[in-house]
């Protein structure tokens, strides 16, 4: 039997969003056993992400690294772009979704995400502003 579910994550800007147990629950609810849980986020300027979650500071490295690679458009070194209406940080958050996956697939065994110790699922936000982003799990 497959279930679906559509997560809302709250952002407050650019940043690692982390929704772990909200899935290890839904999961839990549903009596998965065996199969795999499928997640797609339903937006161009953010991604989705399995990274580390026991130090703080891998989120802090990635958000200045993905910074430092994909510089706001005002940034000279982007006056290439022309898709700049939307704000200096629209283009650049449309390249780093491009850069990193909008879908992860995680199996899951015995009514539990097969994660590793120190992982978790990450929403990626790369835009300055808040947002209300959507995130399609699936489960078969």
């Amino acid at each position: 039997m497959t279930r679906q579910h559509e997560f809302t994550v709250e952002t407050r800007g650019q940043g690692l969003y982390e929704f772990t147990e909200l899935l290890r629950d839904w999961v839990r609810q549903n009596d998965a056993g065996e199969g795999l849980l499928t997640l797609f986020v339903r937006h161009t300027s953010c991604s989705l992400l399995i990274q580390e979650n026991a130090d703080p500071e891998v989120q802090t490295d990635l958000r200045a690294f993905f910074e430092r690679l994909v510089p706001p458009s005002n940034h000279p070194s982007m006056a290439y772009l022309r898709h700049t209406y939307e704000g200096p940080d629209d283009m650049p958050a449309h390249i780093k979704s491009v850069l990193m996956p909008v879908s992860l697939s995680i199996p899951v065994s015995a009514g539990r995400m097969c994660l590793g110790t120190w992982q978790g699922v990450y929403l990626f936000e790369h835009r300055t502003a808040p947002h209300r982003r959507s995130v399609v799990a699936h489960l078969g």
